[in-house]
């Protein structure tokens, strides 16, 4: 049985990741402070669950960056596979920080603001918060986006077909928090406005309600994509038949009986394999055919970090 350990810990763009997780804990701690702020001396709700909003996306940034660092630790003995997947328990806790610290928050303050039937304060201050938030949240977006891009061009898909298949569900959620972030102040501003023409505090209940019902979509989609990893998921279909395509171009492999693949973690792949050599291959040629197999595996998928090759002769009707 064959084993490839190749690649660095972390996989490719590690190092990216952290920067961006680091940009946007940054933006969102001193953009919760200024919300808060903001919200107390406008009497806005939906400034405060704005400032809900950053507060949980700056745990969120913490979870994650451990989340990065506890996923790095090399193998050992107790875990030969190494710690890849423990990011995904990480960002799975990030996620309902996400629902919890922001997602209800904001609604429960949406509806205690429409039931209460409270008059918006002056909102200067807030219309001034909100332009620099924007900023700084743009900054960070564009930060997440700019990996997300290179990472795109390198595997030569679409950014919204990595966002979507990418391991690294770090990135995934500063991209996703971030573009809501942008929103939920959008949101906000239209709240203050409603309620500076109309005199009413319900335009900013709904605009709460709305950022609240945002962050609750975000935190569902982030928990499915962390929860359908720790499961184990294996790599795309179409990738799963090139793997096989290219496990049977090796000369002395007769068939694939089995292909199991496993990704870990970004840059962490494992692809394990029942494979029926030829009659004639010696023992020599199906080590040659396995360092084969291994090299063109790796050339194939560069994130292929373990290949377990298994000689076993077909079963009874093949």
């Amino acid at each position: 049985m064959r084993d490839a350990r190749v690649g660095s810990r972390g996989g490719p763009g590690a190092g990216e990741s952290v920067a961006t997780v680091l940009v946007a804990a940054a933006a969102n701690f001193g953009v919760a402070l200024a919300k808060a702020v903001a919200g107390v001396l406008s009497g806005s709700s939906a400034m405060l669950a704005e400032a809900g909003h950053s507060v949980a996306d700056t745990i969120t940034e913490v979870l994650l960056l451990l989340a990065l660092t506890r996923s790095n630790k090399p193998a050992d003995e107790d875990h030969p596979l190494g710690y890849g997947p423990e990011r995904y328990i990480w960002a799975l806790l990030a996620s309902v920080a996400t629902f919890v610290g922001g997602g209800v928050f904001a609604l429960y303050d949406g509806i205690h603001a429409l039931t209460a039937g409270e008059k918006p304060g002056n909102p200067l201050v807030a219309y001034v918060v909100l332009a620099v938030s924007f900023v700084l949240e743009g900054l960070s977006l564009r930060t997440g986006l700019k990996q997300v891009t290179g990472r795109a061009r390198y595997f030569r898909v679409p950014i919204l077909r990595y966002l979507r298949h990418t391991p690294d569900t770090a990135v995934k959620a500063v991209v996703l928090e971030d573009s809501a972030a942008l929103a939920g102040l959008v949101l906000a501003a239209l709240g203050l406005l409603g309620g500076q023409l109309t005199g009413s505090g319900v335009w900013d209940g709904i605009a709460s309600i709305l950022i609240g019902l945002l962050l609750v979509l975000v935190a569902a989609v982030l928990g499915r994509a962390n929860a359908e990893l720790l499961v184990g998921r294996a790599l795309p279909a179409p990738l799963r038949d090139a793997v096989r395509r290219e496990l049977m171009s090796v000369q002395q492999i007769e068939s694939v009986l089995e292909l199991t693949t496993l990704v870990q973690g970004p840059g962490e792949i494992l692809i394990a394999a029942k494979v029926d050599f030829r009659g004639v291959s010696t023992s020599d040629e199906i080590e040659w055919a396995s360092e084969e197999a291994e090299a063109r595996l790796r050339a194939l998928i560069p994130a292929v970090r373990r290949v377990y090759l298994d000689p076993t002769p077909p079963r009874h009707g093949d």
